[in-house]
């Protein structure tokens, strides 16, 4: 197990970059979702059951305007379809663990966690210890967004008001998107969401993000198949 236990060290070591700014980001989710009106307890499982900093993060919001319930479900369905594209990724160095160890990564797949994972791949191959890297990673982030939602539902009310905590998300995600974009379908992808999720930024209910999400995926989807 020495090896396993070096290679799950290595994934938390790999993740410590990103988890500064998830730490910020969760204390705000935390505050966000008691301000919405969401209970104390509802806020917490929805860390620890959802696991999704964007989906949650969001969701509060569409609660607190009131947005209808067809509304949440889509923009959440709409938002974590990139998980998909994540676990697409990953399946060919994945594909001979068991159901349980691929229960588990999936689990905690995220952003943050997809990052840091497929890089290693991609740089190592599969190698019989690769997974915990990947666990490692994912388990960090996971324990870290436990502990700052639970201090951001507890103190967040405490927080000066003026500390520029919310753009932690965004440098969190631009720490994570950079290094991988090397392909053109990746980089088109990128750059159309964002353009789009800039212009449509006014839209009701959030659904410029949906629209963002749809247009980067279509473009990267459509030139990755003219390759």
């Amino acid at each position: 197990m020495s090896e396993a236990r070096k290679a799950f060290w290595e994934g938390v070591r790999a993740e410590l970059p990103l988890l500064i700014g998830v730490f910020p980001f969760g204390m705000i989710y935390g505050a966000l979702a008691l301000n919405a009106g969401l209970s104390t307890f509802a806020s917490q499982m929805m860390s620890s059951i959802v696991f999704a900093g964007s989906s949650q993060f969001v969701t509060a919001q569409l609660v607190h305007d009131s947005a209808p319930g067809f509304v949440i479900v889509l923009t959440i369905a709409v938002i974590n379809l990139r998980h998909m594209l994540y676990s697409a990724s990953l399946a060919p160095y994945l594909k001979d663990l068991s159901f349980k160890w691929k229960a588990l990564l999936s689990y905690l797949l995220t952003d943050e966690a997809y990052a840091p994972g497929i890089l290693q791949y991609e740089k190592e191959g599969v190698t019989p210890f690769s997974h915990w890297f990947l666990l490692g990673a994912g388990f960090s982030l996971w324990f870290v967004w436990q502990v700052s939602t639970a201090l951001g539902i507890f103190i967040g009310a405490e927080m000066p008001k003026d500390w520029p905590l919310d753009f932690a998300l965004p440098l969190t995600f631009i720490a994570m998107v950079v290094p991988i974009l090397k392909k053109r379908p990746l980089i088109a992808a990128a750059l159309s969401a964002g353009v789009v999720a800039l212009l449509a930024f006014h839209l009701p209910f959030k659904l410029g993000l949906i629209l963002a999400a749809l247009i980067g995926i279509t473009i990267g989807t459509g030139l990755e198949g003219k390759k």
